[in-house]
This record gives structure tokens, C-alpha cells and sequence, in this order.
């Protein structure tokens, strides 16, 4: 008796559940899947992170993310259309309140990264400013006396008074525009301090706001954005910008991302840090359930060391009291232990009003 023939359609049958069931293992592994796209803004000093494809790879094969950004200062990005975001990604806590004070609590929120404001020159107005007493060094690494500092700005110190005839016009530190961007408003927050000498809040900061206006009004045109402030420094040279407030990690991003160019320009750039100083904390907003997935990926300890080893950003495990000569870069302090708190949301809401 001759064995019967399984029927084409059979074959096809079993063919068929064959790859259905493959198919199925697949997604439940994971492979397949279409990493869900976040829509939000961020601060420009963070865009190197979120480009960089190592840590996107880990946000696509960990927790099938990826991030949709749009490029927005701190401040202007709590008052843009949020409709279709899921999340804001600013450079402070105060954006974080200010966002309160507009739109409420949001879904859920958490500081990812840390940097200090920092100070950056060239080489002779280095020299020039520790001639005249404003900046000293301590254990390699350069410190701005912001009492002094604050003086010299209201007295309308001149550069040429430093010895530094090149340069035009009264000392001046360049910032971002206060009323958009966090540096600029951190260094007005940390100069409110130092003139109401201690934390300024709502009651003392009134008495100072007149001299913060005067130093800010002679900054002329502000940008609002620090990447943008930040470029420029390293494009026009010292005439045009010759001190500028903005991020540590922005100089060590820098120099781990453009060996070449840093190995070129390094000598020159200094990094002085104010005493005290303030902490950026760099905290990221989601607006709603999905963004909060975002904060996940963030906090993940890979991504986490990747942000100080390839950006410096100071987190929680960069072990930053170890490896500071990983970035090449002099002067860079190994802990920032003279901190002072920022102003809180009442009183900066009043330094922003005024610097509007």
C-alpha cells in the first residue's frame, strides 16, 4: 500500500504557524521592536549627549526609546506650545519652578546631571585679572573672588584699567540672556547673592536688582542659548567675548570630543571657577506618562558614566574625585566644594522680571 502524500495546503498550513511562531519569539525578545519616539525640548549644552550614538544605542536596546528634540533655552522652553511634547529637558531647578507655577505639577521629574558655573577666559586676561587681586590659584586650579568681582563690575573697571589697552571698553563677563537661558540667569542668581551677601530671596533681592540692571545693561545683545554663547567664545577670540559665564562640562565635552583642536587652542583657555559658585542641575520634566521613560533611560549607570567620561557632566557614578585628568584639561577641579545655593523661585521670578 502506497504512503499518502501530505497535501500542498497542509504543508502550507504548517509552514505558516512555523513562522508565525518565530515571529512571535522574536518580539517577545524584543528584536523588532519600534523604539518609541519622545518629543520635548532640551537645552543646547545637552545636544551632544542625546546625539551621541552610544548612549542613543542604549536608549533604542534597553527601553525601545529614542528622543524627538528641538533645541530652547531654559526658560523659554517652559512658556513654548507644549502640545504633542513629552517632556523638557532644562538646564536648573528654577525652570523646573517656573514650570510649576504655570502648568502645575508635571507627570514626574528628576535631576539627571550636574555641572557648576564656570568662568572662561584666555591666558592674558587670566594674568591681567590675577594682577589685579580678582582671580587667585589654589591647587592648580583658578578661582574668581565674586565680591571682588561684583565691585569691580559696578565701578565700571575698564579692561584697558588691567593693563589690557587691547581690549574695548569696562570689564564685563558675557552671559546668555537671563530672561531665557539658565547660565545667564544662574550667574545673575549667584551675582544677587554675593551683593545681598548670602542667599537672596524675596525681601533682599529688591535692595539689589538697580545694580544688577547696571551690570547687565552694559552686556548689550544677549544670546539664548549657552551652546551658542559657548561657540562663539571659541570662534571670535578674546577681543569680542574675553570672559564668558557658562558650564564645566562644556569645555570637557569639548576637549574629549575635538582632541585635535583642543590639543591646538588648549594652552590659551582657562577655566576659572567663582567662589562661590552654583550648581546646574540639569533636570529633566516629563509631561506625561511616556515621557517618564525618558528619566529611566536617563539614570541608566551606563549612560550615566558615559555623560561625565564623553561630555562632563558630573553624575553620580563619574567617580569625579578619580579620573579628572581623563578630559586634558588644567585647572579642572576635582571636587566643587564652594557652592552656594541659588536663590529660590520667588526671588529669581523678580530678577528675571527686572532683566527682561
Amino acid at each position: 500500500m502506497r504512503a499518502m502524500k501530505a497535501k500542498p495546503k497542509v504543508i502550507g498550513f504548517v509552514l505558516l504557524l512555523a513562522v508565525v511562531a518565530a515571529a512571535a519569539i522574536y518580539l517577545l525578545a524584543g528584536g523588532g521592536r519600534r523604539p518609541a519616539a519622545l518629543r520635548g525640548y532640551v537645552g543646547g549644552e545637552k545636544i551632544g549627549v542625546l546625539e551621541d550614538e552610544e548612549i542613543a544605542g542604549i536608549f533604542r536596546n534597553r527601553y525601545g526609546l529614542t528622543l524627538d528634540y528641538a533645541k530652547a533655552g531654559s526658560l523659554d522652553m517652559v512658556t513654548a506650545d507644549l502640545s504633542g511634547q513629552d517632556f523638557l529637558f532644562p538646564s536648573s531647578q528654577t525652570a523646573l519652578e517656573y514650570y510649576q507655577q504655570l502648568h502645575g505639577q508635571p507627570a514626574k521629574s528628576e535631576i539627571v546631571f550636574n555641572t557648576p558655573l564656570v568662568l572662561y577666559t584666555r591666558r592674558p586676561v587670566l594674568q591681567a585679572l590675577a594682577g589685579a587681586g580678582l582671580v587667585r590659584e589654589e591647587d592648580g586650579c583658578c578661582y574668581m573672588d565674586m565680591d571682588a568681582l561684583a565691585d569691580a563690575l559696578l565701578e565700571g573697571v575698564r579692561w584697558a584699567d588691567l593693563g589690557l589697552e587691547e581690549l574695548y571698553g569696562p570689564l564685563a563677563v558675557s552671559t546668555t540672556d537671563p530672561a531665557k537661558s539658565n547660565s545667564g540667569n544662574m550667574f545673575a542668581g549667584l551675582l544677587a547673592n554675593v551683593l545681598c551677601g548670602g542667599v537672596a530671596d524675596a525681601a533682599s533681592v529688591q535692595d539689589v536688582l538697580p545694580r544688577l540692571q547696571l551690570i547687565f545693561s552694559r552686556l548689550g545683545y544677549m544670546e539664548t542659548s549657552s551652546s551658542d554663547l559657548f561657540d562663539q567664545f571659541l570662534k571670535t577670540g578674546m577681543g569680542a567675548k574675553p570672559l564668558v559665564a557658562g558650564y564645566e562640562s562644556q569645555l570637557l565635552e569639548f576637549a574629549v570630543q575635538n582632541p585635535e583642536d583642543w590639543a591646538a587652542i588648549g594652552d590659551d583657555i582657562v577655566m576659572i571657577y567663582p567662589s562661590p559658585t552654583v550648581w546646574s542641575a540639569h533636570v529633566f520634566i516629563a509631561l506625561d506618562e511616556a515621557g517618564a521613560a525618558g528619566i529611566d533611560a536617563l539614570m541608566d549607570a551606563d549612560v550615566q558614566r558615559l555623560a561625565w567620561e564623553k561630555h562632563g557632566f558630573r553624575t553620580a557614578v563619574s567617580g569625579t574625585g578619580d579620573d579628572a585628568a581623563r578630559f586634558g584639561v588644567s585647572g579642572l577641579a576635582r571636587q566643587i566644594t564652594r557652592v552656594v545655593p541659588m536663590p529660590a523661585y520667588d526671588a529669581m521670578d523678580q530678577i528675571i522680571t527686572a532683566l527682561s
